[in-house]
């Protein structure tokens, strides 16, 4: 079912789905061993990760400190399927995803990826994240360099070594060739609709965690 769709009907019927997904690691997520350092001097840099709704993900990364804008859109696919309609059947490629744009000197890459593996999304489960079934739910990194792409692989590696989760990460990573905005009305969708059932059990248990659980890099907006 359309997810538009399903958040009306719950929303008429006073009802939603149970449980938001996120990681729930035994233990708390370690610092990235392998890791860009922070920049000398402020700049734009930018990450695209796909993990289920874009919604919830955007909503998580507007919170991060050093994150100056995020874009909820498609990647994975081509141009020509980046709607939300084909984007939905499962069939284009394209995974729901967020484009973050960050301040190096802030925040670094491998810090974003630990928000990201965290409190915005389960990377154990396998095209899907709570409700929402799907390979356009899928858990992606789109690395846009090499650098991008051995902070992850080594993150990735780092937590199956720790085995800080009790099933294995399926996240992939695989190299960005595109990202497509997502309609006007996905931009910004949690804040403009905080109190409909979906976001209410889905993604504000999402922002509440990053809040609890990373107080100095948590900011209001």
């Amino acid at each position: 079912m359309n997810r538009l769709v399903a958040a009306v009907i719950a929303s008429i019927l006073g009802m939603a789905w149970v449980g938001c997904s996120y990681a729930s690691p035994a233990a708390p997520l370690p610092d990235p061993v392998v890791d860009t350092p922070l920049a000398g001097v402020s700049g734009m840099q930018t990450a695209v990760l796909a993990g289920g709704c874009f919604w919830g993900m955007e909503g998580v990364f507007e919170h991060v400190k050093g994150v100056t804008r995020v874009v909820s859109g498609y990647a994975g696919g081509n141009a020509e399927t980046a709607t939300y309609d084909q984007v939905s059947t499962g069939r284009t490629g394209h995974a729901e995803s967020v484009h973050i744009f960050y301040d190096p000197a802030r925040i670094s890459y491998g810090q974003l990826l630990k928000v990201f593996f965290s409190v915005a999304h389960d990377p154990t489960e396998l095209n899907r994240q709570g409700p929402d079934t799907g390979t356009q739910y899928r858990s992606a990194i789109f690395y846009a360099n090499a650098d991008q792409k051995r902070v992850a692989d080594g993150y990735i590696a780092q937590l199956q070594a720790a085995g800080v989760f009790r099933r294995p990460v399926v996240t992939q990573v695989v190299p960005l060739k595109g990202f497509y905005d997502a309609e006007a009305y996905h931009q910004n969708y949690l804040d403009r609709h905080p109190n409909q059932p979906y976001i209410v059990i889905n993604d504000l248990p999402k922002i509440a965690a990053l809040r609890q659980q990373f107080p100095a890099w948590y900011v209001d907006r």
